[in-house]
């Protein structure tokens, strides 16, 4: 969910305004995934690497996420959407932590759409956890201790990276990149994403049956 300060200093407003615009674009993919047959969806909303903003910043970006999680969960779970959050869990506020653990307990029946919201999350770090917990290391037991593989990772806002995201699961992950802000994504680029990535031809080291260069990755 990446460009929500630039698009709110694009406007002549402050940053916060771009995060709360953001708010609203989770809700329209949220909406949107479904119906296009996403049983998963992962959001990066804060990384451990985000701690390094303005404290200002921080502040506001943690009182909105607790404010999305009390106003959501209801409508969550009347819509089947089962909300669990990912990452570190320790450094943030005790008000936060409790907005999460209602909104997960509340919403554990939900079995429409498994939204993971990743909250002072590192792919790196998070590797490493799953190894240590792991007496017998192979890739099935960190599998197992991560997550299901990412089959698309779209990233917004014109960068072209994964700064940290879901290292493992996403080995074989197919990438999609736009241009877009993500205040401005909706359900028209979710839909564009998908149809790009079953476009695709996914093989996964095996020999292709018919390979077709692609032109671009990006989405506009």
């Amino acid at each position: 969910m990446d460009g929500n300060g630039r698009w709110a200093l694009g406007r002549g407003l402050p940053r916060v305004a771009g995060h709360r615009a953001g708010a609203d674009a989770v809700r329209r993919v949220v909406e949107t995934a479904p119906n296009l047959g996403i049983g998963t969806l992962t959001l990066f909303a804060f990384s451990a690497d985000n701690w390094r903003r303005p404290p200002q910043e921080v502040g506001t970006l943690m009182d909105l996420f607790a404010e999305f999680l009390a106003a959501e969960a209801e409508h969550c779970l009347s819509n089947g959407v089962r909300l669990e959050v990912i990452g570190r869990r320790d450094r943030l506020d005790p008000a936060v932590r409790c907005a999460i653990a209602h909104a997960e307990t509340l919403t554990a029946p939900a079995d429409r759409l498994h939204l993971r919201i990743a909250v002072d999350y590192s792919g790196r770090d998070a590797i490493l956890r799953a190894v240590e917990q792991t007496e017998r290391s192979s890739r099935e037991a960190v599998d197992r201790r991560l997550g299901p593989p990412v089959d698309l990772l779209i990233r917004t806002g014109g960068e072209q990276r994964l700064s940290d995201f879901l290292l493992w699961e996403s080995a074989y992950a197919e990438l999609v990149f736009s241009r877009r802000m993500w205040p401005d994504f909706d359900s028209a680029d979710l839909t564009g994403a998908v149809l790009e990535f079953r476009g695709r031809e996914r093989r996964f080291g095996a020999v292709p049956a018919l390979c077709v260069p692609r032109e671009s990755f990006w989405l506009d």
